[in-house]
């Protein structure tokens, strides 16, 4: 039996305290004669080695494999760019049939996506399309880009016409408002099987041959999130990005008055908390079966510009059991627009978290946060409001409003693909909710 009156306070660097041997006690509180245990007792604080061990100490029945998925951890996600490749022309295609004059398209493939030209309007050998498709690349630059050229002359029938294959790496990165990179022409080779392929590029003097203009568009910023809620504006190059205006600091504190999500399982709530800005995603420990859960926790970010929004969102843990299964329940959300926020102030309030469930909006308990911007460039900051919400290239040349759903949908799937493959890994539902990936479906509540 300890007095915590009479525990002595240890403040690092300190050295550690030396360990004691202590009698041992039966439970009447009489001492035993041959019982012994040696121990080393203080209070510390978080800058303690031992504090990320005492900080879980309410998962003692959770699973040592499963420990990892309460843990608390800093997540950053990759950074992304977008990739034009205009299709401009083809020349010289050899068809199966030569008696056929092929009406060609152009597949274009990079990782997961796949993008399509229509059909050319001049049927034969040498097509022209003049179209523009684009992507979202990530870093590092690991995926390939596959272009290949098809005749469909049938419901079913496709012929691979000539396909060229190369790396994103080796694609020109376009920084400013300059003109695009100058356009090349590449071979298409013909499909075949894996060891006659060398053979046949050293015989092969004539090939098919195909117009591209590619570069990586390194001036824009990758929307992976919806523009009402955007925690981050920046290009996607290093070398346009401005210098930092102040940082954010939230503590997440507490939650209260949460519902039961394992009602059926006897047991209440698992909760953790997830924050989201810029690149930076956070996620806190999971107390375990409390429906008051205090987490005390604190994050840093650094702001660039003050029209951003941070998304603080909870979330019930269904994979303490080891179960790949189920998903984690979302539980709320809570968004802060920086601009709201007076500089060096200290804002602590509780937040409602709402969920829209197809009966309705619920809510779900409040969350307890305390929110901090600090401004350590006033004039820069002042300036931000003059100037455009995205980068210049946004209004220089425009995306086409018919490729910006499909690639923000694409840039929030990469996200949430790397998140998932951390250790421990932030589930692919909690990382879409905090997206808002069904942001764009209609609802009746909506258009009231």
């Amino acid at each position: 039996m300890f007095d915590l009156n009479e525990v002595p306070v240890r403040v690092p660097p300190d050295s550690p305290l030396a360990p004691q041997w202590y009698r041992l006690e039966d439970k009447k509180g009489m001492k035993i004669e041959d019982g012994e245990i040696m121990l080393a007792v203080w209070m510390g604080t978080q800058a303690d080695e031992s504090f990320p061990e005492a900080w879980h100490s309410d998962a003692h029945n959770v699973s040592h494999s499963n420990l990892s998925n309460t843990r608390s951890k800093v997540y950053f996600t990759p950074k992304l760019y977008y990739l034009r490749v205009e299709v401009i022309e083809a020349q010289d295609l050899v068809p199966h049939d030569k008696g056929r004059a092929p009406q060609a398209s152009v597949r274009v493939q990079l990782g997961n996506q796949m993008r399509f030209t229509r059909p050319s309007q001049m049927r034969g050998i040498n097509p022209i399309w003049n179209e523009e498709l684009m992507f979202v690349a990530a870093e590092p630059f690991e995926d390939i880009i596959i272009v290949t050229v098809e005749d469909k002359f049938g419901p079913n029938n496709v012929e691979i016409l000539g396909r060229e294959i190369m790396s994103v790496r080796n694609v020109p990165q376009r920084m400013e408002t300059g003109k695009l990179p100058d356009s090349r022409w590449f071979n298409l080779h013909r499909p075949s099987a894996v060891g006659e392929e060398e053979t046949e590029k050293k015989k092969e003097k004539f090939s098919s041959k195909i117009h591209l203009r590619i570069c990586l568009e390194a001036g824009y910023h990758v929307l992976d999130e919806s523009t009402h809620f955007s925690s981050d504006l920046q290009p996607s190059s290093k070398h346009l990005r401005k210098k930092n205006i102040g940082y954010l600091e939230v503590g997440i504190l507490s939650a209260r008055n949460l519902l039961p999500m394992k009602g059926k399982d006897g047991r209440t709530t698992d909760a953790y908390c997830v924050a989201k800005y810029g690149n930076k995603w956070v996620r806190t420990r999971t107390l375990l079966d409390t429906l008051s859960p205090r987490w005390n926790e604190q994050y840093t970010w650094e702001v660039h510009d003050p029209c951003t929004v941070i998304t603080v969102g909870v979330f019930d843990n269904h994979h303490l059991n080891g179960s790949s299964d189920h998903k984690d329940q979302r539980i709320g959300k809570v968004r802060i627009r920086l601009s709201t926020l007076e500089t060096d102030r200290v804002y602590t309030h509780f937040y409602p978290l709402l969920v829209l469930q197809p009966n309705g909006l619920k809510k779900n308990g409040e969350l307890h946060l305390a929110v901090r911007f600090t401004c350590t460039a006033f004039v820069n900051m002042v300036a931000q409001y003059s100037r455009p919400l995205l980068p210049k290239m946004h209004y220089v040349q425009p995306i086409p409003v018919r490729h910006i759903d499909w690639l923000r949908y694409q840039a929030m799937q990469i996200v949430a693909a790397r998140l998932a493959r951390a250790e421990p890994p932030l589930r692919r539902e909690s990382v879409e909710y905090m997206l808002d990936v069904d942001y764009h479906m209609w609802s009746l509540r909506r258009s009231k």
